[in-house]
Parts: C-alpha cells; sequence; structure tokens
C-alpha cells in the first residue's frame, strides 16, 4: 500500500476543486487547473480535505500510480494557490534577456537573439540577467526553464550560460594552467 496515497491533501478556503467522474478541476487565484484520474482511482472531497483512493481489490498498475496520483493533486492545489516559481540567471559578458510582450529575447552570444514565444499560463519576470519562471503548473514551469536554460548550458570552463540560480558549475583547467 502506498504511504504517500493516503495521507489526505488539504485545500484552502480560497481554491475551489470540482470533482465529476475521473475528471477533477481545481481554482483558485493562480489559475485552472484539471486532472484526468488513471482508471480506477478515485477521489473524494471531505471537509476541506482531497482524499484519493483506490479500491481494496485495485490492480498492480492503479496501486503503482496512486501515490502518484496524490502528488500531482497536490501539487495542482498548492500551484493554484501560490505559484510555483523556477530562478535562473544569465552569465556571461553581453548575455542578456528582454521581454517584448509575450515573447523572451534571449541575447546568448549566438550571431542571432533567441525569441522564445511564452506558453499560456507561464509568467517570466526580467531583472537584468535574472530570470523568474512562475506559473501554476508545476510541470510546466520546470519545462519552460528547461528549455531557456537549454539554448545555452553553463559550459565548465568559464562559467557562461544559463544556469539555474542555486545550480553550481564545476569548473575545469584550461589546456595552458595544466601545461605550467
Amino acid at each position: 500500500m502506498s504511504r504517500v496515497g493516503k495521507q489526505p491533501i488539504k485545500v484552502d478556503a480560497s481554491v475551489k476543486v470540482q470533482v465529476q467522474g475521473d475528471l477533477v478541476r481545481i481554482e483558485g487565484k493562480g489559475g485552472k487547473l484539471s486532472h484526468r484520474l488513471p482508471e480506477g482511482m478515485k477521489v473524494d472531497l471531505k471537509d476541506g480535505k482531497l482524499i484519493v483512493g483506490v479500491p481494496a481489490d485495485a490492480s498492480p498498475k492503479v496501486l503503482a500510480l496512486w501515490g502518484t496520483t496524490r502528488t500531482v493533486l497536490s501539487n495542482m492545489v498548492h500551484g493554484v494557490a501560490a505559484s510555483f516559481n523556477s530562478e535562473l540567471d544569465i552569465v556571461g559578458v553581453g548575455y542578456r534577456a528582454a521581454l517584448k510582450g509575450k515573447v523572451l529575447s534571449l541575447s546568448l552570444g549566438f550571431s542571432h537573439s533567441i525569441e522564445y514565444p511564452i506558453p499560456e499560463g507561464i509568467a517570466i519576470k526580467v531583472d537584468g540577467t535574472h530570470l523568474v519562471v512562475s506559473g501554476a503548473d508545476k510541470v510546466l514551469v520546470g519545462q519552460v526553464a528547461a528549455k531557456i536554460r537549454g539554448f545555452r548550458p553553463p559550459e565548465p570552463y568559464q562559467g557562461k550560460g544559463v544556469k539555474y540560480t542555486d545550480e553550481r558549475i564545476v569548473r575545469k583547467q584550461g589546456k595552458a594552467a595544466g601545461a605550467k
């Protein structure tokens, strides 16, 4: 049995939850999210808590998804109440970012600037070379941050590129330093 799946999810008063068959809709000040439950899974809303359950004769496939489903719903409740954030830093001379409406423009040392259209449900704040990606959907926030980092990942010799704020880049010595 799943220890994670058994735990109830506390729902704030500001969050509205609707369970219609196998579709769960969660709405709050951060936005609206929905999730289709796997077959055999059930969700009940009792006393301001979401309870994810499975039948006693559930298949191993359903039992394997029990804790995952509970965690996905918990992330949705947290996301619509208080959004998720991912912070990135741009390191390098002449490397910068700017917002042009719903497009993020990045100058990362290439002969051209990179124009990245910001997906629906994501907000990006730019402060010089510091980016904050935020939104209600944890997976989407992580994907957008990884996509932006992927345009110019940090390199180990000079540390230039786009990195997560809390990421530590292991630096390498160059050829010239080892020859002396």
